[in-house]
C-alpha cells in the first residue's frame, strides 16, 4: 500500500492539471478574442487568418496556464481525497503526509522544462509574428525597429535624439527630437539625418544659441561630424529569444554600465524566464502542504481562489519594482517563488 499510494495520488491530481490547463487557457483566449474581435470583424478578416493569428497567442497564454493549473489541480485533488477521508487511511497505515508529494516533484520538473523552453525560444517567436499579423489586420506595415532616447558623447560635443529610426536596415536612418551641445552653442531641430557611412548628423530646420543668447534659426542645413555606428535597433524583449535577451543585456552592459532602465529590464525578463519554470515546484510543496492539511472540498476551493490572486499579485508587481529599482532584477524575479516555499516551508512543519 505505502508503495502504491503516492502513485494513486498522481493519477488523482492528473486529471485535474489537465483539466486545469485547458480551463485556464480557454478563459484566457476568450479573453484575447473578445478584445480583437471587434477589429477582425470591421476589416473582414477571414475565419482562417483570423485562426492563424490567435494561433500566436497560444504560446504565452499556455505557460500561465502550465504554472496556475498546479495549486488548481493539487488543491482539488485533495480535497476530494480529504473528503474521503483517504488521508487518514494513509496516516493509519503509517504513511508520512509529505511522502505523497514526492511523485509528484518530477511532474513539476517536466511542466517547469516545458515552460522554460516555452518562453526563452518559442513564446518570443510567436508574438513577433502576432504583432506583424495585427497590423496586417489594418492593411499596415509593421513600424520600422527605432532606438528611444539615443545619447553619444564625443569629444566637447553631446549628441542626443528622442528617436533614432532605421527604416530599411541601411546606414541612414531618421533623427527625431534632435539635440547637439557643442561648447557653449546648442543646436536643436525637430528631425534630422544620420549618415552612418559619411559619419555625419544633419539638423534641417532646427536653431541655435549660445550661452546667454536668443534662439536663432539654422539658415541651412547643419552637418555635424559623429562618429558613433549605427547600429540595428534591438526587438522588444517579449519578441527576442533567450540567446539573443543575453547578448543585447551584455552589449548594453557594456556601454551603460551595469544598473541603468533598460538594463534592469532586460536582466528581470531573463531572471523571470528561469524563475517561472521553478514556480510549479514551489507549488507543489505550498499547494500540496495546504492540500494536505484541508479537510473538505470547500476549503480545497477557496485555497484555489487564494493561491492564484497572491501567485499573481506577486508576479505583476515584481517587474515595476525591478525597473523602479527597489529590488535587484534577479530577487523580483523570484520574489513569488520565494514567497510561496516560504508559506510551504511553514506548512510542511506542521505535518512533519
Amino acid at each position: 500500500m505505502r508503495q502504491k499510494l503516492p502513485l494513486y495520488v498522481l493519477k488523482e491530481v492528473l486529471p485535474w492539471y489537465l483539466g486545469g490547463v485547458v480551463l485556464f487557457l480557454t478563459l484566457l483566449m476568450t479573453d484575447v478574442l473578445s478584445s480583437t474581435a471587434g477589429a477582425l470583424l470591421s476589416y473582414h478578416v477571414g475565419l482562417g487568418q483570423a485562426a492563424a493569428l490567435l494561433a500566436n497567442q497560444l504560446p504565452g497564454l499556455l505557460n500561465k496556464c502550465l504554472v496556475v493549473s498546479v495549486p488548481f489541480a493539487l488543491l482539488l485533488a485533495f480535497g476530494r481525497l480529504a473528503k474521503d477521508s483517504e488521508f487518514k487511511a494513509a496516516a493509519a497505515a503509517g504513511v508520512r503526509p509529505l511522502s505523497l508529494l514526492l511523485p509528484l516533484v518530477l511532474p513539476a520538473l517536466l511542466v517547469g522544462g516545458v515552460a522554460y523552453y516555452n518562453a526563452g525560444w518559442l513564446t518570443p517567436e510567436s508574438q513577433a509574428r502576432w504583432w506583424s499579423s495585427w497590423y496586417g489586420v489594418y492593411n499596415q506595415s509593421p513600424p520600422p525597429p527605432s532606438t528611444e532616447k539615443y545619447t553619444y558623447a564625443q569629444g566637447d560635443t553631446f549628441f542626443s535624439a528622442g528617436r533614432v529610426q532605421n527604416e530599411d536596415n541601411s546606414l541612414r536612418a531618421q533623427l527625431s527630437g534632435v539635440l547637439v551641445v557643442q561648447g557653449d552653442t546648442v543646436y536643436s531641430a525637430q528631425t534630422g539625418v544620420w549618415d552612418a557611412s559619411a559619419h555625419t548628423w544633419t539638423l534641417r530646420g532646427g536653431s541655435s544659441v549660445t550661452a546667454g543668447g536668443v534662439p536663432r534659426p539654422l539658415a541651412d542645413p547643419l552637418v555635424l561630424p559623429q562618429r558613433d555606428v549605427l547600429r540595428r535597433p534591438d526587438t522588444p524583449p517579449d519578441q527576442t529569444g533567450t540567446p539573443q535577451l543575453q547578448a543585447q543585456l551584455a552589449a548594453l552592459n557594456e556601454s551603460q554600465g551595469v544598473g541603468s532602465r533598460e538594463g534592469r529590464v532586460l536582466a528581470f525578463e531573463l531572471s523571470r524566464r528561469i524563475a517561472d519554470p521553478f514556480t510549479p515546484l514551489a507549488f507543489v510543496l505550498a499547494a500540496g502542504a495546504l492540500g494536505l492539511l484541508v479537510s473538505n472540498r470547500a476549503w480545497a476551493a477557496a485555497g484555489v481562489i487564494l493561491f492564484i490572486f497572491a501567485f499573481y499579485v506577486l508576479w505583476s508587481t515584481a517587474p515595476s519594482l525591478a525597473q523602479a529599482g527597489a529590488l535587484s532584477p534577479v530577487t523580483a524575479a523570484w520574489l513569488p517563488n520565494v514567497a510561496f516555499l516560504l508559506l510551504g516551508g511553514g506548512l510542511a512543519w506542521r505535518l512533519r
